[in-house]
């Protein structure tokens, strides 16, 4: 017999429908074997570029703003509200953080800029969880008016001030940068030395202790704390039971409102400081289209996760990795990287074929045989596909994961309290 104490003590998840969850241990394993083909990619065809310290730097830096937009994302679908209001809610970070840090500091931004997020994911609750409108409906309004509201609010703050405009904030002082002394220099030149797997791994650590920000720090501790709060407390029980049959949370004495509305609410939060991040860290002030559709594809990295941080944070690596090829010797390094889909592509058809799909394996075969063919006649590929490659990747890795997630069940649905009496 179900008891109201239940939903208090914290209980082991069943597994999701679309498969079992993958342990740690087979996780790295895959890491290590994907690192390992890069690695033999990057030999074959030179492009040394692909894993060293810089570029693992730069990745990392791109990584933080979307992961920490998808982590916004996880708490409230986890609750069962969408917030398809991610981008709007990291525009409202990036104003006003860049505002406050002009103001009176870089720290003070940060702050500022939660509460701007937040601002926007107390907003949404109101909207979703009070009055019942559409999620999605709820998250484009919330985007446009963001948009909206920093367009005004703009030339009334900056313009005046040296170096500001009508777009674009002051300069706003660093956060601080740290190096770790030794073990980056060791690393660095380790990397240099062009060994088949030791160098990329070094690439890999190197740039996780060389120029990294305060606020990077703080960001990747976000991933393991959310799971901890989440999956190992009786309050995040309580919170993904709202998301997954919020009518009997309700039976069981969960006040399903008050746990939807703190979901939301850090949910902005989150995303604001992905836009803090933005303005204060990856560039030093605001301007206008800075997030430049993060909040998208941080909501695309939280699927492909499937709503898990572990998930999630390999996902954003993996689009921040992406997306920094388009900033440092993009052309060569994509170009490259079509020999590592191919591969990839190959070996994914032989999985289906072990798998018993022969029309799977039969078109991602012939796919792979295509994308083989265009990097063995070509020397390089133009740049506005080097420029598209973090959104194609975002829609290829969407449509090959899609099969095996399971979002919670009652995500986006319509509640009302005491439906269920």
């Amino acid at each position: 017999m179900t008891t109201a104490t239940d939903v208090n003590q914290p209980t082991a998840q069943p597994a999701a429908p679309g498969g079992r969850r993958m342990s740690l241990p087979v996780l790295l394993l895959v890491i290590a074997g994907a690192l390992a083909l890069t690695s033999i990619v990057r030999i074959i065809t030179g492009a040394d570029g692909i894993t060293n310290v810089s570029q693992m730097s730069t990745a990392l830096e791109l990584a933080v703003p979307i992961g920490l937009a998808g982590l916004g994302g996880l708490w409230a679908e986890r609750s069962g509200v969408v917030n398809i209001g991610l981008e709007g809610m990291m525009i409202l970070g990036t104003w006003f953080g860049a505002w406050a840090g002009y103001q009176w500091g870089p720290w003070t931004g940060v702050v500022i800029g939660i509460i701007g997020g937040a601002l926007g994911g107390l907003l949404h609750a109101i909207i979703t969880v009070t009055f019942n409108v559409n999620h999605i409906v709820s998250g484009v309004a919330i985007n446009i008016l963001a948009l909206g509201i920093t367009r005004y609010l703009s030339p009334i703050a900056f313009v005046g001030h040296q170096g500001g405009s009508a777009k674009q904030s002051p300069p706003v002082d660093s956060l601080g940068q740290f190096t770790v002394p030794g073990l980056s220099d060791w690393l660095t030149t380790l990397n240099n030395k062009g060994w088949f797997f030791i160098s990329d791994i070094a690439g890999l650590l190197g740039g996780l202790v060389t120029d990294v920000s305060w606020l990077t720090l703080i960001a990747v501790a976000l991933i393991p704390g959310t799971w901890w709060v989440l999956w190992r407390t009786s309050f995040g029980l309580r919170l993904r039971s709202c998301g997954e049959n919020p009518i009997a949370s309700e039976s069981l004495g969960v006040n399903v409102y008050k746990y939807k509305y703190i979901a939301v609410i850090i949910s902005g939060g989150l995303a604001g400081l992905g836009g803090v991040f933005l303005s204060l860290v990856a560039n030093p002030f605001y301007l206008e289209g800075q997030t430049a559709g993060r909040g998208y594809i941080g909501l695309a990295a939280m699927i492909f996760g499937n709503w898990m941080p572990g998930g999630l944070a390999l996902g954003a690596g993996l689009f921040g990795y992406t997306d920094s090829l388009n900033l440092r010797g993009g052309s060569e390094n994509v170009h490259a990287l079509l020999l590592l889909g191919a591969i990839l592509l190959a070996i994914g058809a032989i999985w289906l074929a072990v798998k018993k799909k022969y029309v799977s394996a039969v078109i991602t075969l012939v796919v792979g045989v295509l994308v083989f063919l265009w990097y063995a006649t070509t020397n390089e590929v133009p740049t506005q596909i080097v420029s598209a490659t973090p959104y194609v990747i975002t829609l290829l890795v969407l449509s090959l994961s899609a099969q095996r997630l399971r979002m919670p069940k009652a995500d986006g649905l319509p509640y009302r309290k005491g439906q269920g009496k």
